[in-house]
């Protein structure tokens, strides 16, 4: 079983984010070491942890001309919506279902924090957006248009310039 460690690589200077993307992984962790008669606690946790942290980087991506059709909050509500399935499943009985969606999770966590989470930290910090606060240093910075992407090249309209965004399904697999 693989699990996922905090490092520098994950780290998008900016602190709100990189906190909860922390406790993400400590969460992910405990799913992948707990028990069977536990694990449904764990994943619904995860769950609660998840839905607060997309819900905060939707509002920053909000308050910042981030349009809500942009692909990253669409993830956000992709990946919320399979883990949702995954504890139904788990409840069914199908534990494996849950044990594979978290090992999934190992995989496509990297990689979201990567492309999408780091243009979101870019687009903040280059605004001067303080996410405690809400408030814009640099007003005069904020896009003149809502950006209906990620804010990066993994969105682009180029099906040649964009790579693929690893998603998580409703069995489980990315």
């Amino acid at each position: 079983m693989q699990n996922l460690e905090w490092s520098d690589a994950l780290a998008l200077d900016l602190p709100a984010m990189d906190d909860t993307h922390r406790e993400f992984i400590d969460l992910l962790a405990a799913v992948n070491a707990a028990p069977d008669d536990s694990l449904l606690t764990h994943w619904r946790v995860l769950i609660d942890h998840t839905d607060d942290h997309f819900g905060r980087e939707d509002a920053w991506m909000l308050a910042t001309q981030f349009a809500s059709s942009n692909c990253h909050s669409m993830q956000h509500k992709v990946v919320l919506q399979v883990l949702r399935e995954g504890l139904k499943r788990g409840e069914a009985g199908e534990l494996a279902v849950v044990r594979q969606m978290a090992q999934e999770l190992v995989l496509w966590f990297p990689h979201h924090a990567q492309a999408m989470d780091a243009s979101l930290a870019l687009h903040l910090r280059s605004i001067g957006y303080d996410p405690l606060t809400g408030v814009v240093s640099m007003p005069e910075a904020l896009p003149k248009e809502l950006i209906h992407g990620c804010g990066g090249a993994s969105c682009s309209d180029d099906p040649d310039l964009a790579p693929r965004e690893r998603t998580i399904d409703t069995a489980g697999a990315l």
